[in-house]
């Protein structure tokens, strides 16, 4: 297997609503070949795709019940520290429940979390130990 990572698959209650969070509210560009059915939003890189809860649970031939922590985040990482806080507030007034606020770290860096409409939890962190490229790829120093 290569060692790459092509697309994150979250399922949603509402995928109107969630396309608004993720377009809108997070300014994340929606990709040409989303419908009304699944949406795709090109991330330098990786891919997002939103799809129906119950659709992507069945696709996964796993029941669509369940709660509590999934064992997965997403990670958004930035380039300076004081950007933690400028995106939580972005993801905040885009619908988005802060989890924890922006913070230090015990790894050195700088974090919080936000939850987004369907629970997914995205910790937006700025790493000194990361390097992100002037295209926006991340990667460890």
């Amino acid at each position: 297997m290569e060692p790459r990572l092509s697309m994150i698959g979250l399922g949603v209650h509402d995928l109107p609503r969630a396309v608004t969070f993720y377009k809108e509210g997070l300014g994340f560009p929606l990709a040409n070949a989303s419908n009304e059915n699944i949406a795709f939003f090109n991330l330098n890189g990786i891919a997002l795709s939103l799809y129906p809860w119950d659709k992507l649970a069945e696709d996964a031939t796993v029941s669509p019940e369940g709660t509590g922590f999934r064992g997965v985040t997403i990670a958004h990482n930035v380039r300076k520290k004081e950007e933690v806080a400028e995106v939580l507030a972005k993801a905040e007034a885009a619908g988005a429940t802060i989890v924890k606020p922006a913070q230090d770290v015990f790894w050195g860096g700088h974090s919080g979390y936000f939850a987004d409409l369907d629970g997914h939890l995205w910790e937006v962190a700025w790493n000194p130990k990361a390097i992100i490229d002037e295209a926006g790829g991340f990667l460890f120093d």
